[in-house]
């Protein structure tokens, strides 16, 4: 035979076997016991072989079991399941994500302004697009494109100084793309990006080129969500359910239900209706009985819905077929896409049961940020099995003199002097100077320092420096970076407005949330 294949236990004892006319020889005898024995086509096996010229070939999945010459070979017959992998693993080498650089972002305005959605700053150091490339990289997943078109610049200089694979030398078969929207020939090629799929479908020829040949599944992913996943864990469901697109979902309550894709699945977790956003009467004929997902009756009532989370996986030729042939006018995956593929498509529901939000206004960015800083918190940055990535600053450590900080985040290279800083995120390079008051508030940060002497001199000449002056008061506030607050001022929108516009004085308020600009100024005294 040419070989045969068991597992045995760790604790055996050689025992010497008389073969005729073979020589003395020592082998391992042990019980046999059930493990995950596969053949190579499946993986790694452990072997070990018999007498090589002796024996008679055995059929797979037979062990022999060769005692003496005197002693008949006694067949134990393994089950099938031992040696055949009815559900392939996953392979994330055969897996290729593509990010969306998100709309123009007018929910999240101001902060957008000049820049990209995915390039806000969250959590005090990192920047919206690090959580989908994060979860990406410790997926394994190496083949990545982001699709950019809106205020693409600070989002492309980041991507480049923190996700460049091999600084010019080769990483393996994995690379970081990104696919700026362009002009291409054509009448269609004169116009932007129409959409999430017009998008994806612009830049189809990349994904039929020769490096992408040997990708089966395409991620479809948002860069404007805050929440750590496997998508391994995500691609082996669609696996497993030989599904042609898998949709990750999260039940969902009623007041935000409105602002999603919701679904109904049957008790297989196909889904068998797909509605984007609906309203009114559209909205409460999509409940359903959650209790489906595993949910306890109590939870089912509070969550009545199941909602889309905007990421997708498609086996690449489903996708491709979709966007070139199936729906070629069709623009959007949540909008038009899912929906009709839902009828002549296995179109699967994954549930997603861990923390996830999306980073879609002002409010829900502001809530997010402030909820990093609660004991203990429903999500953290802080994991060292799946750490999320960013651009290296080599910042030197925060320095604080006499301060009262409680709940807080304090960035990377920070100067707080006798402040007092609570349930509040204070961003890369923030100087804080004595007597200031900082409460529920997301302070971004500066791009740059300012020296001592630059700082004395802006003083000396009545011109306020990037940072926070002395004795000013803020709260329920956002501070893009490099603003620069003079001294006593109090931000504190007593009178409870909910909308305002005054960029001309360097501020808007957005759901009652107070927005500093970036790079503006805010005089001595100002009262807001």
């Amino acid at each position: 035979m040419d070989s045969c294949c068991a597992a045995i236990k760790a604790k055996v004892s050689p025992v010497e076997i008389n073969g005729g006319s073979m020589r003395r020889e020592k082998v391992l005898l042990g019980e046999r016991v059930r493990g995950s024995l596969k053949s190579n086509a499946f993986g790694a096996r452990t072997c070990i072989i018999l007498n090589r010229k002796r024996s008679r070939n055995c059929n797979p999945g037979v062990a022999f079991s060769v005692l003496t010459r005197d002693i008949n070979k006694e067949m134990a017959a393994f089950e099938s399941s031992s040696f055949i992998d009815e559900n392939p693993k996953a392979d994330p080498g055969t897996v290729a994500s593509i990010i969306l650089g998100g709309g123009a972002g007018t929910r999240l305005f101001p902060l957008t302004n000049r820049r990209a959605k995915p390039a806000v700053p969250i959590g005090g150091c990192y920047r919206l697009i690090d959580v989908p490339m994060s979860n990406c990289i410790n997926s394994g997943i190496r083949k990545i494109f982001i699709m950019t078109q809106f205020n693409s610049f600070s989002l492309n200089r980041h991507l480049a100084r923190t996700y460049n694979f091999g600084n010019g030398v080769n990483f393996g078969d994995g690379f970081v793309e990104v696919l700026a929207a362009t002009q291409t020939p054509g009448e269609a090629g004169k116009k932007w990006f129409q959409g999430t799929a017009d998008a994806v479908r612009q830049f189809i020829w990349v994904f039929e080129a020769a490096k992408t040949k040997n990708v089966e599944h395409i991620l479809i992913l948002s860069g404007d969500h805050l929440y750590r996943m496997d998508y391994m864990d995500f691609v082996q469901k669609h696996i497993d359910t030989n599904a042609d697109i898998t949709v990750s979902c999260v039940p969902m309550d009623n007041s935000r239900a409105s602002d999603y894709g919701l679904m109904k699945i049957d008790e297989k977790g196909r889904i068998v209706q797909f509605a984007e956003k609906p309203k009114g009467s559209a909205l409460q004929s999509m409940q359903v009985d959650t209790s489906i997902l595993g949910l306890s009756p109590e939870e089912a009532a509070s969550f009545p819905y199941i909602a889309s989370m905007g990421v997708y996986v498609f086996r690449t030729d489903v996708l491709l077929k979709l966007l070139r042939f199936s729906y070629p006018s069709c623009n959007d995956f949540g909008s038009e896409i899912i929906p009709s593929a839902v009828k002549d498509h296995n179109v699967q529901a994954y549930l997603f049961s861990d923390y996830w939000e999306d980073i879609g206004t002002i409010k829900s960015f502001f809530d997010a940020n402030l909820a990093l800083t609660k004991q203990p918190s429903k999500f953290d940055f802080n994991d060292p099995k799946t750490p999320f990535y960013t651009s290296p600053r080599f910042l030197p450590p925060t320095k604080v003199e006499q301060c009262r900080i409680v709940d807080a985040i304090i960035s990377h290279g920070c100067f707080l002097r006798e402040c007092s800083v609570e349930h509040s995120i204070v961003g890369v390079r923030s100087r804080l100077d004595y007597g200031v008051e900082l409460k529920d508030t997301m302070m971004m940060g500066a791009d740059y320092y300012q020296t001592e002497s630059e700082i004395a001199s802006l003083l000396a000449q009545g011109k306020v420096p990037i940072g926070v002056g002395h004795n000013s008061k803020i709260s329920n506030c956002i501070i893009d970076k490099n603003a620069k607050i003079g001294k006593n001022v109090i931000i504190a929108n007593k009178d409870g407005v909910q909308e305002a516009e005054r960029a001309d004085e360097g501020f808007y308020i957005r759901s009652g949330i107070t927005v500093i600009l970036k790079n503006s100024t805010i005089k001595d005294g100002t009262i807001i």
